[in-house]
């Protein structure tokens, strides 16, 4: 074999080796712009929204993203003044909200749009919409919310466990009744579905929930606090959660056995989270799809009455149970108060549903839901579960 053909292999071998160089270099140049491009816009558009001054400007501009600037200001990465701490593993903090905040570009331009350091507007209503939509938390906002005219301090405990508050504690401008005579009276005069329509009612049926004796149909259903109570060592069962807890009674009703009892409500067409504070107890204003915010294995007792019930998605109520399931201590208590469903879901879908999740059955009673009438063919569940010492599977 001559030199020629001993050369051409090694000339051949070297041709590949700078075809393929020059094809990289050509790829990381290409590509290093296109890193420039895409990353100098969103730091420009940082470095604008968190450099925005606090001044007397209305802030109700967009960004390029169609997110008000406040909202920007509020939720990019704020650098930690003493730098990087393994605390946070980081060196800054990022503000949380909901992800779904940025699906209503408008709803939360209008949120967010307000004087920095003045008032905010009087939209409780509206953002109570925006939080059920699905923009929870809310995000902060630099302005002093309204407040009520002629404001009254509340009654001092105990009285005021079982006083309606004065009218002044309030302000009404987000629901229909603008005083605690109209909300008291409105089972009786208003036609039409309201949450909880009878609970601000305090000599009504709220006076005798969850205590004495038994009565009436289905009573079976109606576990009361202090048999539940029973059920623990005494002293035991110390710290707590309502969800859902309308005007506050249960808390109180606990707080009456020095049990601590955080109250979760909406307020849906009535002030449930002023009207609870000012009984004396401490309301929580988060939905039934927020993540609950307690640590794990932390609550002695978990407490829901009509809440938790069919009209929640499937997939949700299952995340919300392991919730609960989450926060109460080993040993704790979840009571299941009044769940209800139609006749074939009860078997079907919630008995398995719940099953699930690991409790022990403490009670179980199921029994007819009567107040719309029997053709609707509704179920009431009531359960008093506990969590076990030890996890299985």
């Amino acid at each position: 074999m001559d030199s020629s053909q001993k050369l051409k292999p090694f000339s051949t071998n070297v041709f590949f080796v700078v075809v393929l160089f020059s094809t990289n270099f050509l790829t990381f140049l290409f590509s290093s712009s296109l890193y420039s491009s895409c990353s100098i816009a969103p730091s420009t558009r940082h470095v604008a929204a968190v450099d925005d001054p606090v001044s007397d400007n209305v802030i109700n501009s967009q960004t390029t993203t169609d997110l008000p600037t406040e909202f920007i200001s509020f939720t990019s990465p704020q650098l930690l003044p003493f730098g990087f701490t393994t605390n946070f593993d980081s060196d800054s903090i990022i503000p949380p909200v909901g992800h779904p905040c940025t699906f209503f570009a408008n709803d939360l331009s209008r949120y967010m749009s307000y004087r920095v350091n003045g008032s905010c507007p009087d939209d409780e209503l509206f953002a109570q919409k925006l939080l059920l939509k699905g923009c929870e938390p809310l995000p902060r906002r630099r302005c002093r919310p309204t407040t009520p005219n002629e404001y009254q301090e509340p009654y001092p405990l105990p009285a005021s466990l079982w006083s309606t508050p004065p009218d002044s504690s309030v302000v009404w401008t987000a629901y229909t009744c603008k005083n605690y005579s109209c909300l008291i009276k409105r089972k009786r005069n208003q036609k039409g579905f309201d949450d909880c329509k009878d609970c601000f009612d305090l000599e009504g049926t709220e006076r005798h929930r969850w205590i004495g004796s038994k009565s009436g149909h289905n009573n079976e259903l109606d576990f009361t606090i202090d048999e539940v109570l029973e059920m623990k060592k005494r002293g035991t069962v110390r710290i707590g959660l309502d969800i859902g807890g309308g005007a506050g009674t249960f808390a109180v009703r606990m707080l009456e056995r020095n049990i601590t009892i955080v109250t979760t409500s909406m307020n849906l067409n009535g002030p449930f989270n002023s009207f609870i504070a000012s009984r004396g107890v401490v309301p929580l204003y988060i939905s039934i799809s927020q993540r609950l915010p307690f640590f794990d294995n932390t609550l002695d007792i978990v407490h829901s009455m009509h809440v938790l019930s069919n009209w929640i998605p499937n997939t949700l109520l299952h995340f919300l149970l392991f919730d609960i399931y989450r926060v109460l201590r080993p040993g704790g208590l979840f009571w299941l108060d009044h769940f209800f469903c139609m006749d074939e879901q009860m078997e079907e879908v919630y008995k398995p549903l719940i099953e699930s999740v690991g409790f022990k059955k403490l009670k179980w009673v199921v029994g007819k839901k009567l107040d719309r009438g029997p053709k609707l063919r509704e179920m009431y569940l009531s359960a008093l579960l506990e969590k076990p010492l030890r996890n299985h599977g």
